[in-house]
């Protein structure tokens, strides 16, 4: 393995995502102790209601938001190397462009069907007002243009620091309020701030560098953007394949709250919280792999090597985090979030199995991506979520928030699959090609 770190794309992979990794693993830790303090709190139900709360506004910006960044580290991410800007700026200004158009109409749209959808999703009429005020946050939270420019930029420190941050001071916060024994109100209104704070700071970090790097000028929002061949059908499927996978995360939450109650999407959460943190390092690795290889010549071996070696290392880092949370697991449960919550622990058992997926698909998307085949993420999630929309009201009512786990995992392994199908066929018409 010696010689992988002759690789200057392994090392660059390596750098950038251990930048990441120092960030989520902060973000991680100050997650669990604010949905801890919120959880021993608010207690089961009133901590159910706000996960709900959260997951219908992240829910609706996932559906409406485009993933910008990835039209500025496709178009732009050569910056660094080509010298020439112009790519550079005009994607930011059509990524720009299309976060303020969903990011607003997104928000505008949540708003207006929240009253009809509430109690669908199993959010009481109690706290609508509550809820609709929480919305408010799309425009920012569906922004990612300053990610994108910074990914493009190569300056992941910056990231790293942003992703510290909110999450540090919104666990600070939660446990000030949990001293004080503070209401419902006062959770939510930490969660907005630090939600809103976070991601303004982002924007400030981008334009601050591009100030210094004098990349600011003739960068303008448009929705024509004429020199970017490709653009707007490379931003509709990120945009879908963006769209499906929210339908996994808080639209999933919500299925549960919907059958089962708050109580039941409290423990859904707690336990999807845990998984998900085993799935870092794969997460991890992804963002900081797409703009390394899309610098690279697909023809070559090079681009797969590192496919194979990056799947190594978060394979290694995946199975050590799995391996913590099937011994530790449930005491970690009955310690940070408190006896009433240990039925989120079989749960866990079900969803650990996912972390262990996503560390050997993790790039398969970003290939997909720099060989211009947007449409086959795309086509995976898809497959992936039709798979799990069959099974997972079935398995709802057979094993309650179990089943929702189980449905999870189902659609997460047909996801996968078709993945690692269509990425054999273009490595074949590549190789074959050169």
């Amino acid at each position: 393995m010696k010689h992988w770190f002759k690789d200057h794309h392994f090392k660059s992979l390596l750098k950038n995502s251990g930048y990441l990794v120092a960030s989520k693993a902060v973000s991680a830790v100050s997650g669990l102790a604010t949905l801890a303090f919120a959880g021993r709190s608010l207690g089961l139900v009133t901590f159910g209601m706000l996960i709900l709360i959260v997951s219908y506004a992240k829910a609706a910006s996932g559906l409406s938001k485009f993933q910008s960044w990835q039209l500025i580290v496709r178009y732009g991410g050569r910056v660094l190397t080509g010298g020439d800007s112009k790519e550079f700026k005009a994607s930011t200004g059509f990524a720009f462009a299309l976060d303020l158009v969903s990011g607003f109409g997104g928000m505008a749209l949540a708003i207006l069907l929240l009253p009809f959808l509430a109690n669908k999703v199993g959010i009481t009429d109690q706290y609508l007002i509550a809820a609709m005020f929480y919305c408010t946050l799309l425009p920012t939270m569906g922004s990612a243009t300053p990610s994108g420019v910074l990914r493009a930029l190569d300056r992941f420190d910056l990231i790293s620091w942003q992703g510290s941050t909110y999450p540090i001071v919104r666990a600070v916060l939660a446990g000030i309020a949990w001293a004080m024994d503070a209401r419902f109100e006062v959770f939510l209104l930490i969660w907005y701030v630090t939600d809103l704070g976070g991601d303004l700071y982002l924007w400030f970090l981008a334009w601050r560098e591009m100030r210094r790097r004098d990349l600011l000028s003739e960068i303008h929002p448009t929705l024509l953007p004429q020199t970017l061949p490709g653009a707007w059908r490379f931003a509709i499927f990120a945009n879908l394949t963006s769209s499906l996978g929210t339908a996994w995360g808080p639209i999933g939450r919500l299925i549960v709250g919907g059958f089962l109650g708050p109580a039941g999407a409290a423990i859904y959460r707690v336990a999807s919280s845990l998984a998900d943190a085993a799935q870092r390092p794969a997460d991890l690795l992804a963002k900081a792999y797409y703009p390394e290889v899309v610098r690279m010549d697909l023809a070559s071996k090079k681009p797969w090597k590192l496919m194979l070696r990056g799947t190594v290392l978060a394979t290694s880092f995946g199975l050590v985090a799995v391996l913590l949370l099937l011994v530790g697991g449930r005491q970690l449960v009955g310690a940070v979030f408190g006896s009433e919550f240990l039925p989120a622990y079989p749960v866990l058992m079900v969803l650990i199995l996912v972390p262990l997926l996503a560390t050997i698909s993790f790039p398969l998307p970003s290939m997909h991506y720099a060989l211009d085949r947007p449409d086959a993420p795309l086509k995976a999630r898809l497959v992936g979520t039709v798979t799990y929309f069959a099974v997972v009201v079935p398995l709802i009512g057979r094993w309650e928030v179990i089943g929702a786990a189980v449905a999870f995992v189902i659609g997460y392994a047909a996801m996968v699959a078709a993945l690692i199908i269509q990425l054999f066929a273009e490595y074949r018409r590549v190789r074959v090609k050169r």
